[in-house]
């Protein structure tokens, strides 16, 4: 954990410092991302969500251990130092299971903590911000805070228990954006008032010293507020700085920690680099790199299109959609959109419902074989330039090759490179 509270010192010093967090399972996300660390030498940070990997798997079949071997795996291929990894745990808390009573879907979450914690996650979002089915609508702020401490004792005690220490680093709030953006189109938002920052470390640290985790409280790295920043399925609200100055200089009085940005994709370059300068030092990243290897991979089904003979394409964009009709749990509620209007939101809307689907073996075994296809061919340059113009620029500069997954890493690596510039670089 040296490298991030490093890093996150340096942010709130003024320097023009900060980590971006993937929030992913793929393996070619992965890849990518690791790729990108190598390439400019820094840490980087990795995040699993409670949905995606927990002690019941997840929506991609992995526990906590399975997800960290998995990330290792890929970064002991490139070539990437295994402690350079910072592992971090993402919305944390009950949220899987808020159709349960509170305590049932606490008991759940204390045993996802200890899942993580002694898989050797050491960033750990503790998010509890969310009712249940005997909660009110709109949950207490001193609940969150008092479920969170709940939580930090539980993780601290399997990290003693299985290391003989504790170097684990926390991120608490109480208004937390939902995973993987907005539900419902939105055209403005009011960010988190000074006032409410105040609020939610004071009971945070109280419910923390309630329960003797004094030390735990110096290790909060961060607080999740609402900078400004959301997207919907179709639109951006776009961050602006003047607004947030308030935010910035008030954190700056609170030891040790910064703001971290949620929902943070889809931004503007220059935003980035602003959301560091305003303490925001961490920045979430996921949607936006699963959409971008969706419109890589779509791109690289319409050259097949072009150069394979019909009966032996692997008619990707076909199996996507017949796989999410057959299963709309993961769609159907977040699109409530006119039928009309279906095949849009499916397959293109910035939430990326898509993203929940990529590990289905059919899904999985058209991407073989559209690789498969494209790789006994060349691809000719002038389909490359009209579906992958800015790859085209970096083939015909001789620094990216035109296999379909350089291809794919490389328009995801687009993504990757306006955070590390804002996070690294500037």
């Amino acid at each position: 954990m040296k490298d991030i509270r490093t890093v996150l010192k340096a942010n709130r010093n003024g320097e023009n410092k900060g980590i971006y967090a993937i929030c992913s399972a793929h393996p070619l996300v992965i890849e990518a991302a690791i790729e990108q660390a190598l390439q400019d030498d820094t840490p980087v940070l990795i995040e699993a969500t409670a949905n995606q990997v927990n002690q019941f798997g997840g929506y991609t079949g992995m526990l906590p251990a399975d997800f960290l071997a998995f990330i290792g795996k890929i970064a002991d291929d490139k070539g990437y130092p295994r402690d350079r990894i910072i592992a971090g745990g993402d919305h944390l808390g009950p949220v899987c299971w808020v159709n349960e009573t509170a305590g049932e879907a606490m008991q759940k979450a204390r045993d996802l903590i200890t899942a993580y914690v002694a898989a050797g996650f050491k960033k750990i979002h503790l998010d509890t911000s969310m009712s249940c089915s005997d909660d009110p609508q709109c949950l207490p702020d001193d609940i969150v805070a008092h479920r969170a401490a709940i939580l930090c004792l539980v993780a601290e005690q399997t990290a003693i228990e299985t290391f003989g220490k504790s170097d684990l680093v926390f991120v608490v709030g109480t208004e937390v954006p939902p995973p993987g953006g907005a539900a419902e189109e939105i055209e403005t938002l009011e960010l988190t008032s000074v006032e409410r920052v105040k609020n939610t470390l004071k009971l945070h640290q109280d419910a923390f010293e309630n329960l003797e985790l004094q030390n735990a409280w110096q290790r909060v790295i961060g607080l999740v507020v609402q900078p400004g920043v959301e997207f919907d399925h179709t639109s951006i609200i776009d961050y602006q700085s003047d607004k947030a100055q308030a935010l910035k200089e008030y954190i700056t009085t609170v030891p040790n920690i910064v703001y971290e940005a949620h929902s943070s994709d889809y931004q503007n370059d220059e935003a980035y680099v602003a959301l560091i300068k305003d303490h925001f030092g961490i920045l979430k990243v996921g949607p936006q790199l699963t959409l971008a290897m969706r419109e890589a991979l779509f791109a690289l089904s319409y050259i097949e299109d072009e150069l394979i003979p019909v009966e032996q394409r692997s008619y990707l964009r076909d199996v996507c959609e017949q796989e999410m009709l057959e299963s709309p749990k993961n769609w159907q509620k977040f699109y409530p959109v006119p039928a009309s209007k279906g095949t849009l939101y499916r397959r293109y809307s910035y939430s990326d419902r898509i993203r929940y689907y990529w590990h289905q073996p059919r899904i999985q075994n058209a991407i073989l074989k559209l690789f498969n296809n494209l790789s006994s061919e060349s691809i000719p340059l002038p389909l490359i330039s009209q579906f992958f113009p800015e790859q085209y620029r970096e083939i015909r500069n001789n620094v990216l090759t035109s296999t379909p997954q350089e291809l794919v890493k490389a328009k995801i690596k687009q993504v990757l490179k306006s955070y590390a510039y804002a996070c690294w670089k500037q």
